[in-house]
Parts: C-alpha cells; structure tokens; sequence
C-alpha cells in the first residue's frame, strides 16, 4: 500500500466529517472546507493506487483480479 493511498483515505475521512458538522451546524465554508477535502483525499487515495500498481504490476491472473477488486473499492 502507497503512503499517498494511507494518507488521501485520512484526509477524505476527515473532510468527511468537517462536511457533516458544516451540515449539522449550518456553517457553510465548513461545510464546503470538508467537501473540498474530501476531494482532494480521494485523488491522493487514486494517485497512490495508480503508483503502487505501477510499483507492483500483477504477476498473474490471481494478482490482477486483486488489482481489480482494490480499483473497484477506491472508486466506491
């Protein structure tokens, strides 16, 4: 697992939350903060994934139906 995948999930679960107390509290900008956040999160997550895969390219057919599974995950 990439550094960049461990640290974008952190920060999208982060952004996640200053969205919701942005919600719950009717406080716009965070709100807004946390939904930025969240975004930038996911593409760091997506970046790590692109470079651990290129770091780690699947050696059979087992290996890229993981690869698979773990790119169908990121993008949920």
């Amino acid at each position: 697992m990439d550094n960049d995948q461990v640290k974008g999930k952190i920060k999208d679960i982060a952004g996640a939350a200053e969205r919701k107390v942005g919600e719950w509290t009717g406080d716009k900008e965070t709100e807004a903060k946390g939904a930025g956040k969240q975004v930038e999160g996911k593409a760091q997550n997506a970046w790590g994934t692109v470079k651990d895969a290129v770091k780690h390219p699947p050696q059979n057919e087992d290996d890229e139906n993981e690869t698979e599974r773990r790119d169908r995950a990121v993008n949920e």
